[in-house]
């Protein structure tokens, strides 16, 4: 199945939480409600004309310009042999979603990951803390405003750039 026929059935099921489709682009994508993200995981794994059995991938963007961070879901089905990418936006100041990881256990660090670089809080995570940052480090460094302490626990940060 193509991805213009995934997002049709999408759209069938789900018309209100469907807000926008790119079919004209290298991996086309839906950008869909945050609020139903784990409603529509659900569905595409339980259905069994879809059964998307992966999350392959799950990644957050930082659009400091156009106010909102994006968490991007990348699914696989092997019964079926084809792949959807969701699109989740959330306000930079209010980055909170459902989480995933009672569709998929792939999730569990994914969004561990997502949270302590972008501050994307997942509701429902059983285990959401820091997973690369120490748990006492302040702000989340692939947000576009951060700015790296000078130091941490007594231990400069700075250091010369190993591209002169």
């Amino acid at each position: 199945m193509d991805a213009a026929s995934i997002h049709s059935r999408l759209r069938d099921k789900f018309a209100d939480k469907i807000l926008s489709v790119e079919e004209s682009v290298k991996d086309p994508f839906a950008v869909v409600d945050g609020a139903a993200i784990r409603e529509l995981c659900t569905y595409l794994r339980d259905d069994e004309g879809l059964s998307f059995d992966v999350l392959t991938n799950q990644a957050g963007v930082d659009y400091k310009a156009e106010g909102h961070v994006e968490v991007v879901y990348h699914l696989y089905s092997y019964k079926h042999r084809h792949y959807v990418i969701l699109k989740v936006r959330v306000p930079r100041d209010a980055a909170e979603i459902p989480s995933v990881e009672s569709v998929w256990k792939a999730a569990n660090w994914l969004e561990r990951e997502i949270f302590d670089l972008l501050g994307v809080h997942f509701v429902d995570h059983p285990d959401l803390r820091r997973i690369l940052m120490p748990e006492d480090w302040v702000g989340h460094p692939l947000r576009k405003d951060f700015v790296e302490p000078e130091e941490y626990h007594g231990i400069n940060t700075t250091r010369e750039s190993l591209l002169r």
